[in-house]
This record gives structure tokens, sequence and C-alpha cells, in this order.
């Protein structure tokens, strides 16, 4: 990059941080001792801040040096390239979480249809009570969610999936008892109350806690 563009690039960030900060040229040179004509050139490009004058600025404005060198058109006051980006990003976070929500209710149909299918070649041999199978396809359901989802880095509902598995599980078993063989075994669901219990530990372990706010002296 040639000295030129350099100063184009330096005086443009000047500017636009400037704005941010909602300072005059005026202003600005009082801050920094100056004179408004210097900072009108360096504005201009016509001259540029000794380095000692830069560190002033960056820390006038919150910012590092590097940010006064860089670009402009990076900055954020710059509508033009900043903002297609911004808009880009998002276009594509929301088409990566609709996405995501497609994968999810197809693999949640997919689990459904398996059951059904299940269901219905069972229930073609002449095998009574085969609708069992889709009190199966609830755990199945969350197993498969819960696996995406961890896959994705998203743990929201890893406690409530995991507690449909559980319960899920055991109304499977239970069902399939009483069904197949006459086993009232209602005992089985006590449990789930050790196991809920220990999933909510499990969490709660886990969960970040905030930091008490030390008071002023």
């Amino acid at each position: 990059m040639d000295g030129e563009n350099l100063k184009y690039q330096i005086g443009a960030n000047i500017a636009a941080y400037r704005k941010r900060s909602r300072l005059t040229q005026a202003g600005l040179a009082e801050k920094l001792n100056y004179s408004d004509k210097a900072v009108s050139k360096w504005e201009r490009g016509e001259s540029v801040p000794d380095v000692v004058t830069l560190v002033q600025l960056a820390e006038q404005f919150g910012v590092t040096v590097n940010d006064l060198l860089v670009d402009p058109n990076a900055l954020p006051e710059n509508p033009g390239t900043l903002e297609k980006a911004m808009v880009q990003v998002s276009e594509k976070a929301l088409k990566r979480k609709a996405d995501k929500g497609i994968i999810l209710r197809l693999c949640t149909t997919l689990v459904w249809f398996v059951a059904l299918l299940i269901f219905v070649v069972v229930s073609s041999l002449g095998i009574p009570k085969s609708w069992v199978a889709f009190f199966y396809a609830i755990p199945a359901n969350a197993i498969v969610v819960l696996s995406l989802r961890s896959a994705w880095h998203d743990f929201r509902w890893n406690q409530s999936l995991i507690s449909i598995i559980m319960w899920g599980s055991l109304l499977s078993i239970y069902m399939s008892l009483l069904l197949f063989f006459g086993w009232n075994v209602w005992k089985l669901f006590l449990l789930g109350i050790p196991g809920q219990i220990a999933i909510f530990l499990w969490f709660r372990m886990f969960r970040p806690v905030k930091e008490k706010e030390e008071p002023h002296e």
C-alpha cells in the first residue's frame, strides 16, 4: 500500500470514529490540543498524525491503533461493505437455523415412519397388540433429537430430552410386559424417581455459577 492510500485510510477512519463519538472537528482538536484545521487535514488525507497522536486518538475513540489503519470500508459507519456482509451473515444464520429445523422434523418423521412400518408389518403377520411399537418411538425420537442437538452444540433441551428418554423407556417396557405377559409392574415407574433426581442434579452440577460482584470501595 502506498503512502497516499494509507493517509486516506487513516483520515477516513478518524472521521468515522469522530462522528461515532459525536464530536466535531473542533471538539476533537480541543481534546488533543490541536487545531481544528489539523484535524481537517487528517480527515482529508492531506497529512497524518504522528505516532503519539495516533495512540491518543485510539484511546479517545476506545479502539486500537490498528483500527485506525485498516480499510475504512470495514468500519461500522460505512453502510456499504459491512452492512452487506452483516445481511449475508444474518441470512446464512437464518438459513442454518431453518435447515436444522428441517433436519429435526425429517428425522422425527423418519422415526415415526419406522414405528408405523413395524406396526403394519407385525399386524399383517397377525401378531396382536403390534401398536406397542409406537411407545418405543417416543424414547427413540428423543434419542435422535438429543444426538443431533448435541452434535450442533445446542444443549438447551438436553435435560428434558434425557428425561423423555428415561420415562419413555420405562413406559415402553411397562406396556410390553402388560400387553404381552399380563404383568402390571407399575412399580417399574418408581425407578424413574431417583433417575429424574440424578438427571436434575447432574445438570445442576454443570450449570454456570454467576460470580457475585464485589462491592465498590
